[in-house]
């Protein structure tokens, strides 16, 4: 939880259970359940510190393989130290040698993508810099163009036509009417 806490990222949930002794594995099971169930989190780390070959067994068992396997999200299994292995390390997305390395891996992910997250909005702030720098350097140069400068006098001249051209239809309206009149 110390390595966990570390980040200000993370919010970390925990699900207590049993970890060794009878009715230990469905208690895990059922805890690994309803957090990777909750959709509250995105990672789930099973853990458990070293031991006993016997006081690890629940990691051993059907119910927490299945709950592993069944998981929506990823699983990390940190149950014992280096020398331990249990069927949650072969079952879980992946292994950690300890429950403090299984802290870490997250951690170092989150880093890693906050990493990526600064330096993906810094080149965006950057182009985005660039792009506004282009922009005006442009607006400079349409500023004291001749062709801008004649933009009002082609609406107005555009306008004037336009007009003409309403006024025309009209005209050869009455002139077709006229026509028609006469082929009547």
């Amino acid at each position: 939880l110390r390595v966990l806490l570390r980040s200000p990222h993370l919010e970390v949930s925990v699900a207590p259970a049993a970890v060794q002794g009878s009715g230990a594995a469905a208690d895990i099971a059922a805890a690994l359940g309803r957090l990777a169930g909750s959709g509250l989190v995105d990672v789930v780390i099973v853990g458990r510190g070293g031991g006993s070959l016997e006081d690890l067994w629940a990691f051993n068992e059907e119910p927490v393989a299945r709950a592993i396997a069944a998981s929506p999200v990823p699983v990390i299994s940190g149950v014992g130290h280096e020398v331990d292995f249990t069927i949650a390390d072969f079952v879980a997305d992946i292994r950690a040698t300890t429950p403090t390395q299984a802290a870490e891996l997250v951690v170092a992910q989150l880093e890693r993508q906050a990493r990526r997250l600064d330096e993906a909005q810094s080149a965006l702030l950057r182009d985005l810099t660039r792009q506004r720098v282009l922009a005006r350097t442009r607006l400079a140069g349409l500023a004291g163009s001749s062709g801008l400068a004649r933009v009002p006098h082609r609406m107005r001249l555009l306008r004037s036509r336009l007009a003409r051209a309403e006024r025309l239809r009209a005209v050869f309206g009455r002139v077709k009417e006229r026509a028609l009149a006469r082929l009547d």
